[in-house]
């Protein structure tokens, strides 16, 4: 059984781990658009692709499934997500399985503003969000939302472009430098990550990891410790199986208080899914058990509380003299 793992960039623990659960049954090939890319060389074979806006890149994506024989194929990165689902068909027609969540559930989730309202709507607690400014400055009068508030890309990733902002001068400013921003409540809690796994045999919710965010640094959780909050287990597993995600979910979640609040949902392998792993909570074999048709138990809040991650930097040297770099 193969695996392709798409855009793998910097993510060399993913690669790592489905090699070590594989085990030499089968090969983990690995793409991405730089051959700077470390991850692509903790695989069994990788491929310089084209980049995913340009002509031809999903055939390019397809040829090497066909190739390489591939069982499943997932991507680490937001953009890819959407076409690698909407693309779902094509893929299975060849054998291979799309590891990704319904193509309208994906574009919802790389669209803040649409979750936001998918969350308003499933009456699940959520940050005040506004696309329209002169409607966020009436909320503001009406004492409906107050400064701090984020401003931020309507869609976008890695924490690019979000600003804290304080006052009306900022949005002003914000709003004419960038299009397409929206306007989201600041929120002052204890936040928490969710790696969460949704069977792809049974749309059943099977495994969920918690941890209390201790530190980020470019959009990633840096620090953090594993935890339980049964409530909070409640509330994800509603959520995931309602909205009829699949495969890996990473989300984002504020307490305030005694309540729960949603804040940003990625169909995808969170940046922190490492802290998950080794606590136990395997991923990877649930994904293999999916794609050799077995549904998986559920196994949620199944590891141990009270456990550290704690990431730092590490570099891959590589001789390149005679290949051409391409970053």
């Amino acid at each position: 059984m193969n695996i392709l793992i798409l855009s793998a960039g910097t993510r060399n623990k993913i690669v790592q781990y489905f090699k070590r659960e594989l085990a030499g049954r089968g090969k983990v090939i690995a793409t991405d658009c730089s051959n700077l890319a470390p991850a692509v060389y903790e695989a069994d074979r990788f491929y310089l692709v084209p980049r995913i806006s340009e002509p031809g890149y999903i055939e390019t994506i397809l040829d090497i499934c066909k190739k390489e024989e591939i069982a499943g194929v997932f991507s680490l990165i937001d953009p890819e997500l959407s076409l690698l689902a909407k693309e779902r068909e094509r893929f299975l027609a060849i054998g291979t399985c799309p590891i990704v969540s319904p193509y309208e559930l994906v574009e919802t989730c790389f669209d803040k503003y649409r979750m936001y309202q998918l969350l308003m709507d499933m009456g699940i607690p959520t940050g005040r969000c506004y696309v329209d400014k002169e409607e966020f400055y009436r909320g503001v009068e009406k004492g409906d939302i107050s400064y701090p508030v984020f401003v931020k890309p309507v869609k976008g990733s890695a924490s690019i472009n979000i600003n804290k902002v304080y006052g009306r001068k900022e949005i002003e400013v914000l709003f004419d430098l960038y299009d397409d921003l929206m306007i989201q409540e600041y929120m002052d809690g204890t936040e928490f990550g969710a790696d969460v796994y949704v069977d792809i045999i049974s749309g059943r919710c099977t495994s969920i990891f918690l941890k209390k965010k201790i530190k980020m640094r470019a959009g990633e959780t840096d620090k953090s410790v594993s935890v339980k909050e049964e409530e909070l287990f409640r509330l994800l597993q509603n959520f995931v199986e309602k909205c009829g995600f699949a495969g890996m979910i990473d989300i984002d979640i504020f307490k305030i208080e005694d309540e729960y609040y949603i804040s940003e949902v990625n169909p995808r392998f969170g940046g922190g899914y490492p802290h998950a792993y080794e606590c136990g909570v395997n991923m990877p074999v649930r994904i293999l058990h999916n794609l050799e048709g077995v549904c998986g138990e559920e196994e949620i809040g199944h590891y141990k509380a009270g456990v550290c991650m704690m990431k730092y930097n590490e570099v891959m040297i590589k001789d390149m003299e005679d290949t051409e770099i391409i970053g």
